[in-house]
């Protein structure tokens, strides 16, 4: 009975040391997409790709109008009066100057922000700055 209670073991471990294998080249390969396209995508059509998916920023914030947080309007048109980038903001490395008041609202996606790419960072800058009118 304790080969067989050795073999279900070994048989588990191996089953699961494949799994976690299989969820790692998954995830190594939705990063070498992101990559990918960033080669192909200029900086703006990169920071709209992540604006409307990977950062979620959407659920919050609209072109033209308020949402939960303010228009990209509205934080292109005050980012670029006050000569600061926002990239720095979305690195936790300065502070909200916009809406301060909404800040604890946005801690959830500063902390995935936190994890992009300089190059993702700055693609979001060049789109929210595009929408400036």
């Amino acid at each position: 009975m304790s080969k067989k209670l050795v073999l279900i073991a070994l048989a588990f471990l191996a089953f699961s040391c494949k799994k976690e294998s299989q969820e790692s080249s998954n995830k190594e390969e939705e990063q070498n997409t992101v990559v990918a396209e960033d080669k192909e995508l200029a900086p703006e059509e990169l920071g709209k790709v992540i604006f409307e998916g990977k950062g979620n920023c959407i659920s919050c914030h609209k072109t033209d109008e308020k949402l939960i947080g303010p228009s990209l309007q509205e934080i292109a048109k005050i980012y670029q009066e006050k000569d600061a980038k926002i990239a720095t903001f979305l690195k936790g490395e300065s502070e909200a100057i916009v809406d301060p008041s909404q800040f604890a609202v946005m801690q959830a996606n500063l902390t995935l922000t936190k994890t992009f790419s300089d190059k993702e960072l700055q693609g979001l800058e060049a789109y929210i700055h595009s929408n400036l009118k």
